[in-house]
């Protein structure tokens, strides 16, 4: 079998990988839990040394990388920089409070002594998608390693040049030999991976229904999970929302990596009496926007992933205008061989279509229309759907109130785009998965948080 890497500007093939049969894998995951065996025997001051010098490679690098990002998956050359220093911080925080995050913490009771510790877990399956093929993986495996853990990293099958990049780096980052290996395989493999002895949990970011095919099979192995998987972000625009600042925010948050993003802007939730004037604000902004090569700093969208997901998206889209949706922006494919969709809206977007009910995963921005607030609040949370969410308000306490106590979310926003920060935990609820990344609560989901008694 093998991997092939494909630019989707031009359709050709950038390189061919050889995939790695079965006893090659079984080897590196061998290798890899040995070397836990000695690493997570560092101190965890030692470890950190270790990630601060990964940090200063991908510093290095940045120009490079991003390169190979816009080649392999279209990611404009700009943001592709933006998500490897991204990677670099999230390195440089763990490096810096990690040893804090997890320092033992004293219990009081009858006991002479009595705390909770926090012990590696093993080695760790990383299931990672294309999107932000570098960043995905460094938020698991900044905290994971730091934790004391070993990782193996399954990435997508379209970005192989991006995966072993990764292991290239922790190599180069002065890491032990194999504590951290890229696993050249497709997906038809999880399952096997999965049930190996030394894999004691899995992570994974993908799709819904991907994520539920390893929750599955992990669970049936009483095997730790954490799930990222879609979203449908609502942004809720109210009545006495500053609407320039609005429409500016949401459609950035819409095209971040050519709309390929889970906790991308997905529906916009408008209060009637404000709806026409923020569609024309939205629209103005989205027109400004540039589609073409991602080497080019001009552009700010680049091509899709894979023709198969443009016409998906496309797909979703004709579907929806056959329903009674308008687009006044954009819809239709590009010629030539390239996997270009270009920024498109739709208006009078209901519920039923596959713009209000399904992930858009592109450059497709739903405008729908809300009677008030509470409607405007009760169609956000009309979803399968809650990684994130953001209100748009000039009332902060009460955008704080919404954001709160009111939407079914595990990331809500005030007058901001949703995005996830090293220092904060990022995860969803329902059908958008469980657990977290980041922060101290990502740092907890893959330790052993043991209790210690001494009478």
């Amino acid at each position: 079998m093998q991997l092939i890497s494909i630019n989707p500007v031009n359709g050709k093939i950038i390189k061919k990988y050889k995939a790695h049969t079965d006893s090659q894998v079984e080897k590196k995951i061998k290798q890899t839990n040995t070397a836990l065996i000695s690493w997570k025997e560092q101190s965890i001051t030692e470890r950190c040394k270790h990630l601060n010098s990964l940090a200063g490679v991908l510093h290095k690098r940045k120009d490079e990388l991003a390169n190979l990002m816009a080649l392999e998956m279209g990611k404009p050359v700009s943001q592709g920089i933006a998500e490897i220093e991204k990677c670099a911080s999230v390195c440089e925080y763990y490096a810096a409070n990690a040893a804090t995050h997890l320092k033992d913490q004293q219990i009081e009771t009858e006991a002479s002594k009595s705390y909770v510790t926090f012990q590696p877990i093993g080695v760790v399956l990383a299931i990672m998608p294309w999107n932000f093929p570098f960043w995905q993986a460094f938020r698991f495996l900044a905290p994971a390693l730091a934790a004391g853990n070993c990782g193996v990293l399954k990435h997508a099958s379209n970005v192989p040049g991006c995966a072993l990049a990764i292991e290239e780096m922790i190599s180069q980052a002065g890491f032990p030999d194999n504590v951290f290996q890229t696993l050249l395989v497709g997906s038809d493999k999880v399952d096997r991976i999965i049930e190996n002895k030394y894999i004691k949990a899995v992570t994974i970011t993908g799709s819904t229904n991907a994520g539920k095919k390893v929750a599955q099979k992990a669970g049936s192995l009483l095997k730790k999970t954490v799930l990222e998987l879609g979203g449908s972000d609502a942004y809720i625009i109210l009545a006495d929302a500053d609407l320039e600042q609005a429409a500016e925010i949401c459609v950035n948050s819409r095209l971040i990596n050519s709309g390929q993003s889970c906790i991308a802007a997905k529906r916009f939730i408008v209060v009637k009496t404000v709806e026409k004037e923020f569609t024309r604000l939205f629209l103005q902004k989205m027109q400004a926007k540039k589609m073409g090569d991602p080497f080019d700093p001009a552009n700010n969208i680049g091509p899709m992933a894979r023709t198969d997901l443009r016409n998906e998206l496309h797909n979703q889209v004709k579907a929806s205008i056959e329903m009674g949706a308008k687009c006044i922006l954009g819809g239709q494919i590009p010629t030539g061989n390239n996997a270009y969709y270009p920024p498109t809206i739709l208006t009078k977007v209901k519920k039923g279509m596959p713009a209000y009910d399904d992930e858009l995963f592109g450059p497709v921005a739903a405008i729908i229309t809300a009677k008030d607030e509470n409607d405007a609040i009760n169609m956000a949370n009309d979803s399968v759907f809650g990684l994130g969410g953001a209100v748009f308000t000039n009332d902060k306490k009460r955008g704080e109130e919404i954001a709160a106590t009111q939407l079914q979310a595990g990331s809500c926003f005030v007058n901001s785009l949703v995005k996830s920060d090293p220092r904060l935990p990022f995860g969803g609820i329902k059908e958008s998965g469980y657990g977290r990344e980041l922060g101290l609560f990502g740092l907890y989901e893959f330790v052993n948080i043991k209790t210690v008694y001494v009478a």
